[in-house]
């Protein structure tokens, strides 16, 4: 532990206040919605997107009383009972503090990097060398600068053994992050493109990675990436590959079947032979890597036989799907250590749709009754996490319910819950199932999660979010951003993706129906909702659950204001829509007069914004158009202003303006499409598209040159051909104008066309001239602009229109 006067020490402030220099700090805290033992939290203002003295008196009143600030922060602050220390940079403070605790650490510390592959060879070598080692790895794929550094804080001489992983972008930032993790071995997984706009080019992007490996002893890598390229003299360079001077020779590579591969490797003039339960390239090659890793530690070849066959695939992601009996479910069960859990928990609290929260929790690998310092520490993450139900599995956790103020059932196995699930309440819950890989909490899952048919609509929460930081970089300092949610979130999903918004502070979500954001109410969404289509059976929903109706006509207005008069209501908040150019809803221009004579002279309503619609803000021949639509609303707003006296919120841009019109973002801007990863104005926003349809191969068969294919025989072979049924059909949302060769898929990566007409459920892929068997995986959009193109539309309207009946499955990494 440290005390925050050894973090003054550690990271040299210019200056500082410390009222008590023996607080101890057990958390670095950089998100004050993820404060967790407040007391012993250490608070760092890190400047990014967005600057984090902004939340200083958020973390003070959520408990915090350890700071560390930036000396340029000129604000005076009031924290009479707080230690304070003021740094040059609060970012490279809170690394210096993570490289000075990984330099405590006298054990191996293995360094992974390379364009694809860490997160697997660092779990694979997890489940590998855990018999030998007490192995402390980075959770999930926390490989950023930032990652790395809270990473390494959690390492502590409970542990023999570290694996880190190391992750860049662009040219500089290896060092920083080697300054951080030193290791004493080295992996280099595969090269691929991953990252190329940060670098010139292939070589460029090798030499930033060989950066990590600096002060290292070994390094281990496939030679094929780093011919001729420069390595540090005092490395061991451990390669492998298949030229004859490689340490490790593969010898030769045999797929089995369709589930396994023979590898021949010499190491050491010593031929031996492995099997692993895997036939893709990525996954060989990172066995492979494991391999060599084990052969450098000293294990033979039978031992590195036996485990090998073992290896499970790995789900990188925790996922969020929708449980029986209107539960939903949080299935992270890929790991299980006290830093996964926090980051779940984390995860856990930002759900809203239940007020029940129910953690399935099982031993925690490492963890033994006796080890009082991680025993406390799960306590106080379980304490901290509005938890309302324990369910303990293992013979270790079973000891302990009587240390836990919640209700806790316990069971000594898995079989033990499975028999008893009769008996458990999970209705109207968020359950989050969290079991180390032994305990085999697939089948925990199977039992808890919604049935559905196999098509599915992934949905990437880190890639929402990443989007939504991309446009809020655009923002200047003080515009609002409002998200659109309308359209069950453009076809991505309701709370869920509500969730997140909310968790991530958008100032207003926007709906079409009423009956939508009635939803999130009740999904527990408190953020302000806007309801762009009111109507007069809705104005109860929209009162009843605190929604803001747009008014966009007179008819409307009269109405509304008729409902709350009768109700007695005041100072309702509503939005007034003024059409300035696009012609579909909103109050014109010249009726302005007439809008203020009702407005003021009433009490029940009061004005939130004010807004408008660019119609053609991404054409550049309308660039005239388009400020004119601007002048106008800055024209009506300015004198409504004056009349009402009072101030509202004024915006007109949506994704489109906020690419490319800056002057329209007045004090709020709409974040649309562009949210969901689809930018159709802008190519170097490097925006990351949420949701990827899938499904897979029902059946193949091979047919003759004479047969046709599908409903009215519209699908004419004109060659022997392999036919594969997928399932998918208009009625999940793939639209019928795909069928005969207009729709193209992927399956193994591999480009396929449709054959014959789209049926109901069903359609049909030629797929003779691919590798493909029966129940692999189909990408229905391999290119979501592409596909709209072909048959005349948007991306919206593909999104919009998948079907409710495909399961959405929610990533969160």
């Amino acid at each position: 532990m440290y005390s925050i006067a050894d973090i003054s020490e550690i990271i040299g402030p210019k200056r500082s206040i410390i009222v008590n220099g023996q607080c101890i700090i057990q958390n670095l805290i950089y998100d004050t919605r993820k404060i967790v033992n407040a007391e012993t939290g250490l608070f760092f203002a890190l400047v990014n997107r967005r600057d984090g003295h902004e939340f200083i008196m958020d973390a003070y009143s959520k408990g915090i009383r350890n700071f560390v600030l930036q000396d340029d922060f000129q604000q005076e602050l009031v924290l009479q009972d707080a230690n304070i220390l003021w740094v040059a940079d609060t970012f490279l403070a809170l690394q210096a503090i993570a490289g000075h605790q990984r330099m405590q650490f006298k054990s191996p510390v293995l360094g992974i990097t390379g364009s694809n592959g860490k997160t697997i060879v660092k779990e694979w070598l997890f489940q590998l060398l855990s018999p030998e080692y007490k192995i402390y790895r980075s959770p999930k794929s926390y490989n950023s600068q930032l990652g790395v550094a809270l990473s390494l804080w959690e390492l502590n001489d409970q542990y023999n053994f570290a694996i880190i992983e190391a992750g860049i972008s662009e040219v500089g930032e290896m060092a920083k992050l080697q300054h951080m993790i030193r290791p004493t071995h080295g992996i280099l997984t595969n090269i691929g493109v991953a990252h190329k706009a940060g670098f010139d080019s292939k070589e460029e992007k090798i030499a930033e990675k060989l950066k990590l490996f600096t002060d290292a002893e070994v390094l281990i890598y496939p030679k094929k990436y780093l011919e001729h390229i420069y390595m540090p003299s005092q490395l061991y360079k451990f390669a492998w590959g298949e030229d004859e001077s490689c340490q490790l020779e593969v010898y030769s590579v045999k797929k089995e079947n369709d589930q396994a591969t023979l590898l021949s490797l010499c190491f050491s003039r010593q031929f031996f032979t492995v099997k692993i339960p895997f036939v893709d390239q990525a996954s060989i090659e990172n066995a492979i890597s494991c391999i060599a890793v084990m052969i450098t530690f000293g294990y033979d070849f039978k031992t590195i036989a036996e485990r090998i066959a073992t290896l499970q695939p790995m789900e990188m992601r925790l996922e969020l799907k929708k449980g029986k009996h209107n539960s939903s479910i949080i299935d992270d069960s890929y790991s299980n250590d006290l830093v996964a859990l926090q980051i779940a928990l984390d995860f856990l609290k930002q759900q809203k749709q239940n007020t029940r929260k129910v953690l399935i929790l099982s031993d925690i690998p490492g963890v033994e009754l006796h080890d009082e310092k991680s025993i406390s520490k799960l306590k106080r993450l379980i304490d901290a996490s509005d938890l309302t139900d324990l369910i303990f599995i293992g013979p270790i956790l079973s000891q302990l319910p009587a240390q836990f103020s919640l209700p806790v059932t316990s069971y000594p196995d898995t079989a033990s819950l499975i028999e008893d699930f009769k008996h458990i309440e999970y209705s109207n819950a968020t359950i989050l199932i969290k079991g180390a890989r032994d305990y085999h909490f697939e089948q925990i899952s199977k039992r808890l999660v919604a049935k559905s048919h196999d098509t599915i609509l992934e949905i990437n929460l880190n890639a929402l979010e990443h989007n939504l930081n991309i446009y809020r970089g655009l923002l200047p300092a003080g515009v609002k951003l409002m998200a659109m949610v309308k359209a069950f979130s453009y076809g991505s999903g309701s709370f869920e993706i509500a969730n997140l918004l909310q968790f991530n502070h958008v100032d207003y979500l926007t709906v079409a129906f009423a009956d939508e954001g009635v939803d999130l109410r009740n999904g527990g969404i408190t953020l302000p909702i806007v309801v762009m289509s009111p109507d007069e059976n809705a104005f109860d929903a929209i009162v009843q659950h605190k929604l803001e109706p747009e008014i966009y006509s007179f008819r409307i207005l009269s109405s509304f204001l008729r409902y709350l008069e009768l109700h007695q209501l005041k100072n309702f908040p509503v939005h007034i829509k003024v059409d300035t150019g696009m012609h579909r809803l909103g109050f014109m221009p010249d009726e302005i007069d007439d809008l203020l004579a009702v407005l003021k002279n009433q009490e029940a309503m009061k004005v939130k914004s004010v807004f408008s619609h660019l119609a053609s803000a991404g054409n550049k021949v309308d660039h005239a158009f388009t400020e004119n639509q601007i002048h106008l609303l800055d024209i009506f707003t300015i004198k409504l202003k004056q009349e009402l006296g009072y101030s509202f919120i004024r915006h007109i841009a949506a994704t489109s303006g906020i690419d490319l019109w800056p002057s329209a973002y007045f004090d709020m801007v709409r974040l649309g499409i562009g949210l969901y990863g689809i930018d159709m104005d802008r190519d170097d926003l490097p925006v990351r598209e949420v949701s990827v349809l899938k499904t897979n191969v029902t059946q193949i068969k091979s047919l003759a040159a004479t047969e046709t294919v599908g409903y009215n025989r519209a699908g004419v072979l004109n060659r022997a051909s392999r036919i594969a049924t997928i399932k998918i059909g208009y009625a999940d949302g793939y639209d019928r104008r795909f069928g005969n060769g207009v729709g193209k898929m992927s399956i193994n990566g591999q480009v396929v066309r449709t054959i014959g007409n789209i049926c109901m459920d069903m359609c049909m892929l030629d797929v003779t001239d691919i590798d493909v068997n029966e129940e692999d995986e189909v990408i229905v959009y391999p290119d979501l602009k592409e596909a709209a193109l072909a048959i005349g539309t948007i991306p919206y309207e593909l999104l919009v229109n998948i079907s409710q009946r495909v399961k959405r499955v929610y990533f969160y990494e």
